[in-house]
């Protein structure tokens, strides 16, 4: 397959100052069992060096007391076309976080839109060269899909999720370039599926147990796809199409329900 060449990019991250599995909000969370903070610090940071050692560039957000999700940086908005909407978080235990995201972008020049409408960012759209895949049916509302459409001027693609275990679109789906993406069919409903397939003919088609090790939670630049290092069906599908994976582990960020792309916030000028 021809495949986008790897870009520069550039991200925001949030460091994992605060994290800890404070509270049940998705199925992964689960309080009796504890975090290694000194092992998620590593991890994290393992993330961002690869991400420098690729040519991307980080930017960093200060994670705030009581926000232990912050870490979480694709839930606090979507960036796209220099124009930042904000999220509005589901559960009461993230709202606060929002607030932070939106400063940041406006002190860094982006427009920044109050979206009015639930939606969880990046968690929930996945921007694919000029159409927004937006998932829906437990933390993003469809209203704000329509509102998101209105401001960009993009096509929006709503998608249903219907396993809880896959709550946010970026844990079911990825972008590996332009034109490809992969996906973990049971995730969603059959309208979403018959969407995806007719949308995606050569998509990745992503099993599972790949899936549930959070393969899909990944990024990739076109050409390298940051993934996790334990979903080895996905890494080998993904070098057979080409790509060259990047595999990293983020284990201590599955106990509270996040991976490699729940901790990126991508910066679309």
């Amino acid at each position: 397959m021809t495949q986008t060449p790897a870009r520069t990019k550039e991200f925001l991250m949030v460091p994992p100052t605060e994290y800890t599995v404070a509270y049940e909000i998705n199925p992964w969370m689960d309080r009796r069992r504890a975090v290694s903070t000194p092992r998620a610090h590593r991890q994290w940071a393992a993330l961002v060096q690869a991400y420098r050692d690729h040519g991307h560039q980080v930017h960093l957000l200060e994670g705030r007391p009581g926000l232990p999700d912050m870490v979480f940086a694709a839930n606090g908005g979507l960036s796209v076309d220099g124009l930042f909407y904000t999220a509005v978080f589901t559960y009461p235990q993230r709202v606060a976080e929002a607030v932070w995201h939106a400063a940041w972008h406006q002190e860094h020049g982006s427009r920044v839109v109050q979206a009015t409408q639930v939606n969880e960012g990046e968690g929930d759209f996945a921007v694919v060269g000029e159409r927004i895949l937006a998932g829906h049916g437990f933390r993003t509302s469809l209203a704000a899909h329509a509102e998101l459409a209105r401001l960009t001027g993009r096509e929006v693609v709503s998608l249903r999720l219907v396993d809880p275990d896959f709550y946010h679109l970026d844990t079911a789906l990825t972008v590996l370039d332009a034109a490809t993406i992969a996906y973990y069919p049971g995730a969603f409903d059959e309208a979403a599926r018959a969407e995806l397939a007719r949308l995606y003919p050569t998509a990745v088609r992503v099993a599972s147990e790949d899936a549930h090790h959070f393969a899909l939670n990944s990024l990739s630049d076109g050409e390298h796809v940051f993934c996790a290092a334990d979903a080895a069906d996905f890494i080998a599908q993904v070098e057979q199409r080409g790509f060259a994976p990047v595999p990293l582990d983020l284990s201590e960020f599955r106990l509270a329900g996040g991976g490699i792309k729940c901790c990126t916030q991508e910066l679309r000028c």
